[in-house]
């Protein structure tokens, strides 16, 4: 019986929905057979993993150090065969201004926008409004904020002496229209789901709260715009050197013609997976369990990502 270690938790912003994806997934692949090892990964996690001596890691972490390439070098380093991007695809990923720019490059269309000091930020309108804020290497929507044509002032929260999402902020006009996601498994893009939030935006609550959010799937859109999504998904995790399962997340403004309307935020290479997840009711659309996609994410694990 191969023995997996689920690695949860951590220390990021994301720490507690890490904690519930953890979970949802050593549930899930302890139904699919596998002896699993619950790790909430502390500071010590290299120590850890010595003595479990597991044949493969399932990481669950969102944020960093999971996220960003660091557990991913750790893990190399060990040889044991983990899940998800690699070191170069994971760093690249969460900083999301490198990111827009190797996207760009390939052809997926991104916002525009600029990468700014917290502190200018907060002292002056930077573009038009509406428009976004958002940290350039969190997830979850935390730190984001979307700045309304009534609002006279830029967000002051920016200047908080407990601000914990870094120094610089990416700047982004607001797109209007749909939310949309599409989640990659391997080589093969999955359904397209239209995300509307039930509170003001698609933040941290309305993706983890239960009721927070509704998604519709599949997305009500045209058929060119479906298969426009799937596609961009799968060119941008192939643009980023993804592996494993990523999510897709793009704005689509469907007051323009064609496919001309989207736009690719950000690609997610640890994309939640509670109850209330995406990529989990992605994958049971397409006819895969979540024990079936445990089972896939844990035998797709490999060195050298």
């Amino acid at each position: 019986m191969k023995h997996v270690a689920v690695l949860m938790g951590g220390w990021s912003a994301e720490r507690e929905v890490s904690l519930n994806s953890g979970k949802a997934c050593a549930d899930a692949a302890e139904r699919a057979g596998y002896r699993v090892s619950r790790v909430d990964v502390t500071r010590d996690i290299a120590a850890t993993l010595r003595a479990l001596k597991p044949d493969a890691a399932l990481n669950v972490l969102h944020g960093r150090p999971g996220e960003d390439g660091t557990l991913q070098g750790m893990l190399e380093i060990l040889a044991i065969p983990y899940s998800h991007s690699g070191v170069l695809a994971s760093a690249l990923a969460m900083q999301k201004d490198i990111a827009k720019t190797v996207l760009k490059a390939a052809g997926v269309p991104v916002p525009g926008g600029m990468v700014a000091s917290r502190a200018q930020a907060a002292r002056q309108h930077l573009l038009p409004k509406p428009y976004v804020i958002k940290p350039v290497a969190e997830g979850s929507s935390v730190g984001v904020f979307i700045v309304r044509e009534d609002q006279k002032h830029p967000p002051q929260e920016l200047t908080r002496a407990d601000w914990i999402f870094g120094e610089q902020v990416l700047v982004e006009p607001y797109i209007p229209g749909k939310e949309l996601t599409c989640a990659v498994m391997g080589d093969k893009a999955l359904g397209v789901i239209e995300i509307v939030a039930n509170t003001k935006f698609y933040d941290y609550e309305a993706k983890y709260a239960p009721g927070g959010s509704t998604h519709i799937l599949p997305a009500k859109v045209t058929p060119e715009i479906y298969e426009e999504c799937r596609r961009l998904s799968l060119l941008a995790h192939r643009a980023l050197g993804c592996r494993g399962v990523t999510r897709s997340d793009f704005r689509y403004d469907d007051s323009l013609p064609g496919i001309t309307g989207l736009a690719c935020l950000e690609v997610n290479t640890q994309p939640g997976m509670t109850d209330t997840s995406l990529v989990p009711e992605l994958a049971a659309h397409a006819g895969i369990s979540f024990p079936d996609l445990a089972r896939w994410m844990i035998e797709d694990a490999s060195l050298d990502r």
